[in-house]
């Protein structure tokens, strides 16, 4: 299985710390963030990994360098400008469709800014027997963004803060707001359905896709740890809950 980590971006909300380093090398407890995200991949089993980078890009390179690759097969996608989450992803959709043996395989795209112990097996075993297109971790917590799923777990819409019009692609008479993690699990079909061109979200992309029925799920991820690292304090916190929860 294959995954891919979203590492490109500026991490403004992080400085001072990345004025001087990408935000993927920034640390908790001595260890990157970097090197946390694909330790989790590399315990559920996963070898071959893409990282975009753009940000202090050649500093992520002499890292990985330098670690060997933490063991694992690792390519890079540069961007020369920054391409958001679904830009990212479609610079990158060589590195799925290259290989015909793992063409039907799913793969995964995790932020390299958000940390958690959500079983990835268990997220890729329910989209296989969702036959989904795309599956998203979701919790029930607050957000200035939320994604509105029906009682199917279906992509139906979003809605930015709790007092916003909500934007409805799917029509639903129950709709459930949930907030995103930041992990997916998707087909590599969805690679060439993405028409979108330049710099844009991939949730561009989902919702456009939602409306024409095509299958993007929400895995509830209630149960498992999670916390952005988006600032200074999110850092301090998850230091804090990585000694004392073992959440790592």
């Amino acid at each position: 299985m294959k995954a891919m980590i979203l590492a490109a971006g500026l991490g403004t909300r992080l400085r001072p710390l990345t004025d001087t380093r990408p935000k993927a090398l920034v640390e908790i407890n001595g260890r990157t963030l970097l090197e946390i995200t694909l330790s989790r991949l590399r315990t559920f089993g996963i070898r071959d990994v893409i990282i975009n980078v753009h940000h202090f890009a050649d500093m992520i390179l002499e890292y990985l360098k330098t670690n060997a690759d933490f063991g694992m097969h690792i390519e890079v996608s540069r961007e020369e400008t920054l391409l958001d989450t679904g830009g990212g992803l479609k610079k990158a959709a060589h590195f799925f469709t290259a290989d015909s043996n793992t063409l039907e395989e799913p793969f995964i795209l995790h932020n390299v800014d958000v940390i958690s112990t959500i079983d990835l097996p268990r997220m890729v075993q329910f989209h296989t027997e969702h036959h989904a297109l795309a599956t998203l971790a979701v919790q029930n917590r607050e957000t200035s963004r939320y994604l509105l799923f029906d009682e199917q777990l279906l992509l139906c819409g979003r809605r930015l803060g709790p007092d916003q019009k909500s934007e409805l692609v799917r029509p639903s008479e129950q709709l459930e707001a949930l907030a995103f993690s930041g992990i997916h699990v998707i087909s590599p079909v969805f690679l060439g359905m993405m028409s979108e061109g330049g710099s844009f979200s991939i949730i561009t992309s989902y919702l456009r896709l939602a409306a024409h029925e095509e299958r993007i799920f929400a895995f509830k991820a209630n149960e498992y740890y999670w916390r952005d690292l988006g600032k200074p304090k999110d850092l301090e916190q998850a230091a804090q809950d990585v000694k004392q929860k073992s959440v790592l």
